[in-house]
């Protein structure tokens, strides 16, 4: 007879992962598998849920440390503190990468060669610390 559930290589198959992935997530308190006879892991839907939730978060940028911190609620809306704290980070993030492709972008479009570019050698003067 078939125990409940899925094993941990069944739901790590499901998403793509590898099992040391969700015992990963296991110590971290990301998940929390029943057990069967033996101490084998079975997850139910609640588990394939919560993974959805976790890699949802992680494309969102968050740590797992933000997730366990997130999903230790019964919502994470109760924590709107770690939520902008993560927006702001974001904004940071976006800011620098839009700087970055301005910088490419003006490299690839410019006629001088890099040592004369009076753009190039602004950025880099304004990157030496002063003495």
């Amino acid at each position: 007879m078939k125990s409940s559930g899925m094993t941990i290589g069944e739901l790590a198959g499901r998403f793509g992962l590898a099992t040391h992935v969700l015992r990963h997530w296991e110590t971290m308190g990301l998940l929390a598998p029943g057990r069967v006879a033996g101490g084998q892991r079975r997850y139910g839907q609640a588990d394939l849920e919560r993974v959805a939730i976790i890699l949802i978060g992680k494309e969102a940028g968050l740590g797992l440390r933000q997730l366990s911190a997130l999903l230790s609620t019964s919502n994470p809306m109760d924590r709107p503190d770690l939520l902008r704290e993560h927006v702001a980070e974001l904004e940071r993030r976006i800011a620098q990468a839009q700087t970055a492709k301005e910088l490419i972008e003006h490299a690839l479009s410019c006629p001088h060669s890099f040592d004369e570019c009076p753009h190039a050698n602004e950025r880099i003067a304004s990157r030496i610390p002063p003495p």
